[in-house]
Formats: C-alpha cells, sequence, structure tokens
C-alpha cells in the first residue's frame, strides 16, 4: 500500500470512528477509571522503538503476591466489547499518520520478544509493523506465539496491495463475528517457511 493511499484511508477511517472512540473513552472511565490511556515501549521498523497507545481495558488487579491477574479477570464486560471491536486500538491511527506504524503489518511486540526470535524477529520488523495484520485476521488469540510468527513472515514476503486491503475488510469481519483459527493458513505459512531461507530459523527455541 503506497503512502498516499495509506494516509487517505487513515484519515477517512478516523473521522468515521471517532464517535466509537468518544464512547469507548466514556465506558473505560466508568469501568476501569483513569488514566484512560495505556502505553508501552514496542519494536519498529528495523528494530527502532516508538511509544504505543492505546485506549486502556484492564484494571489493574493484582494478587497477594503483587502480580497481575490475568486479563479476562482484569477487564470488564464493557471494555472486553471495546477489545473485541478494536476500539481500543483507533488512537495508533495517530501513529500511523505519523509513519511509525502502518494500517498493515505484524503487530507491533515488545522489543524483548523481538529480540527473542532472533534472525526472524529481525526480518518480521523489516517492515513497519500494522494496526491490524494476517496473524489477526488468522486467529489470533487463538494462536500460538510460533504458529502467529509463522503467518507475519509470510505475510512480510507476500505483503501486497490486494493482500492488504484484504486484511483490512477482513478485520471488520472478525470485530462483527469473532477470531476463527484459519488452519489452512497456518499450514500454508509452515510450508512456505520450509520451501524458502526460513527453514534454517528455529521455530521450536521460541517462546511460547
Amino acid at each position: 500500500m503506497n503512502r498516499f493511499l495509506e494516509i487517505l484511508i487513515c484519515l477517512t477511517l478516523g473521522v468515521l470512528t471517532l464517535p466509537f472512540f468518544l464512547i469507548g473513552c466514556v465506558i473505560v472511565f466508568f469501568s476501569v477509571g483513569t488514566p484512560l490511556m495505556f502505553s508501552q515501549i514496542r519494536s519498529g521498523q528495523n528494530g527502532h522503538d516508538f511509544q504505543l497507545f492505546k485506549l486502556r481495558s484492564m484494571k489493574e488487579t493484582r494478587d497477594p503476591e503483587g502480580k497481575l491477574l490475568p486479563d479476562s479477570a482484569r477487564q470488564t464486560r464493557a471494555t472486553a466489547i471495546i477489545r473485541r471491536l478494536r476500539i481500543d486500538e483507533l488512537p495508533q491511527l495517530v501513529l500511523v499518520l505519523q509513519n511509525k506504524m502502518a494500517l498493515v503489518g505484524p503487530r507491533p511486540l515488545l522489543p524483548a520478544t523481538i529480540k527473542d526470535f532472533g534472525s526472524a524477529g529481525q526480518y518480521r520488523c523489516s517492515v513497519r509493523p500494522g494496526l491490524t495484520g494476517w496473524a489477526q485476521v488468522s486467529g489470533n488469540t487463538n494462536l500460538s506465539d510460533t504458529e502467529k510468527l509463522q503467518l507475519d513472515l509470510w505475510y512480510v514476503a507476500h505483503r501486497s496491495l490486494g493482500l492488504d486491503l484484504r486484511i483490512l475488510g477482513e478485520t471488520l469481519g472478525v470485530a462483527v463475528r469473532g477470531e476463527r483459527r484459519r488452519t489452512d493458513r497456518i499450514a500454508t505459512a509452515n510450508e512456505w517457511l520450509k520451501d524458502h531461507k526460513f527453514k534454517n530459523f528455529n521455530l521450536q527455541e521460541i517462546p511460547a
């Protein structure tokens, strides 16, 4: 996707989704309180770190030992809906306009995670991280970290305008119908990895 088209789509999405974002802010305020935004350092293109922002959808509830409780125990019914509809990700449209992210690409991960991926992580970061990606429309939370990485590597090698537009369209479908594990896409990515230079990546060593 060329930069002009990306900016045009980004601005259009920003205008269309602004009412939903404002509603999301109200829900977050009354559900989990302030601050409204969650921020964290993530790894961007070519390993350049940046600050990622999103609507906060979970409380800071901890167990007696001070450890955060699982995500499911820290989110409310309302914020769970926000996450499913991807409303919490809307602030990242600003990062797309700043060219720190793309509309479509591998989701931005922690620098430590990218480092653990080794050469696979470097190749994954050869493009800008995306607001949504191939792994996100192919199962997302129903996938293992290895499967997500396989799908991300396949995307980086096969990315095109047509594929990006397809992913954007499918993202809307996932938000409405929910996530569905695409075993066919996982198998395709796995076979492609075996047949190309990525056969040297030891995906079994990637932390779960």
